[in-house]
This record gives structure tokens, C-alpha cells and sequence, in this order.
């Protein structure tokens, strides 16, 4: 794709009612957004490790009676669009699981948007109780990632 073809598609794009569009075709990849918020464009040059800007943690809805147990904790939330990483490389253990201590700060996983890594961490202490994504999953904005009891 040339330069024409991919200003003919930008001046097309700001002219339409859409709000995003992303092309990807022949080793070639093209996102545009007019949200307010976009995701980090990719860097040509490196892959550097970002810190989430977002806070990705929430507390939890008021704890919920499970039979007779009560679900108590915090979730950490995706940032980000993008695929979840539990490890940092496919031979090493997750950064967490069920019965993790973590602490504020931890980094917990990684998201990659665009083929940046962004770090995600901990906002809050305490006990990963629920892990509620697959590695390598594709993950939405918000959407939670771990439960966190952090009255452990």
C-alpha cells in the first residue's frame, strides 16, 4: 500500500460517520480511530514495555452471597484492547494464579496493543482468588481480568 492509497483511505475516513477502521493487509497494518481515547500507535522502531496510564483496578460490587460463601475483592480491569499475556515469555511461569500474594504495583500481565507491551499492574494488595482470562485471550476495555480479595 502506498502513501496515496493510505491518504485516500485517512481523507475517507475523517469524511464517514465511522468511528474506528483498522486494515491489515500484506504485512501491512493501518489503525485509525476519532475516539478520545485511542490505543498507543505501534512504534516502528522498537517494542518498548509501557506502564498502564489507566488505573486497572475497581473495587467490586457489593460482596454477592454465592450459595453461603460472599464473593469479596477487587478487580483488576483491562486498560486496554488487546491480547493478555500471563507470562512473560511462553517458558515462563504466569506473573500470578489462584492463590498469589500480590502487592500494589506487582505487574500482574501484559497486554499487547498494536505491538506495544503495556505492563499491567496491581492497584490494590492482597490475594489473587480468580483468574478470569485465558493467556493469549483477547481482551476488552474494562473487562476484568483478576479477582483480588484483598481482605486476605
Amino acid at each position: 500500500m502506498d502513501f496515496a492509497e493510505v491518504k485516500s483511505i485517512m481523507e475517507g475516513f475523517n469524511n464517514s460517520d465511522m468511528r474506528e477502521l483498522e486494515i491489515t493487509t500484506d504485512g501491512f497494518h493501518l489503525r485509525l480511530s476519532k475516539n478520545e481515547n485511542p490505543t498507543p500507535q505501534a512504534s516502528l522502531v522498537a517494542t518498548p514495555v509501557a506502564e498502564a496510564s489507566v488505573p486497572v483496578a475497581t473495587p467490586a460490587p457489593a460482596p454477592a452471597e454465592v450459595g453461603k460463601e460472599k464473593v469479596v475483592g477487587t478487580f483488576i480491569k483491562a486498560p486496554m484492547v488487546g491480547s493478555i499475556y500471563l507470562q512473560s515469555k511462553p517458558d515462563r511461569p504466569a506473573y500470578v494464579s489462584v492463590g498469589s500474594r500480590v502487592n500494589k504495583g506487582d505487574v500482574v500481565c501484559i497486554i499487547e496493543a498494536m505491538k506495544m507491551m503495556t505492563e499491567i499492574k496491581s492497584e490494590v494488595s492482597g490475594v489473587i482468588e480468580e483468574v478470569l482470562v485465558e493467556n493469549e485471550q483477547l481482551v476488552e476495555f474494562d473487562q476484568p481480568l483478576f479477582r483480588v480479595n484483598t481482605e486476605a
